[in-house]
């Protein structure tokens, strides 16, 4: 998402395909939902319609979505670090689609940052 503009993140490739602001958005609600499943804390409110985790982007909030998309990514780890083997056992599960999830659309995000021409932020 570094780097992008709020209008490059609500670009879409068409054809049914999400744009960055979509994926992003979808990553925050499902992050942050297993979190607060894996943790224990009240579930944030879902429709129970997939669709609206995508649809519900807009372009005024881009900036506010990134922050709260890498806060909530980071806040897994000390969440993994600080839990015992009991709840690691119980939630195995949990933790591997949180990570495969995350890994399916951040590739889907790099695709969309190609199609669009933005590829990948330069690291140092």
């Amino acid at each position: 998402m570094e780097g992008l503009t709020a209008d490059q993140a609500n670009w879409s490739p068409g054809h049914g395909g999400h744009s960055v602001g979509q994926l992003a958005y979808h990553l925050w609600f499902w992050d942050t939902r297993a979190l607060e499943r894996f943790t224990g804390e009240k579930l944030l409110p879902y429709s129970g319609n997939n669709d609206d985790t995508f649809n519900n982007f807009s372009v005024a909030q881009w900036d506010d979505l990134v922050k709260k998309v890498t806060q909530a990514m980071s806040n897994w780890e000390p969440a993994v670090e600080n839990a015992d083997d009991a709840k690691l056992a119980a939630n195995a599960s949990l933790i591997e689609h949180v990570a495969t999830h995350n890994a399916y659309h951040i590739g889907q995000i790099l695709y969309v940052r190609k199609l669009q021409g933005h590829g990948t932020p330069a690291r140092a």
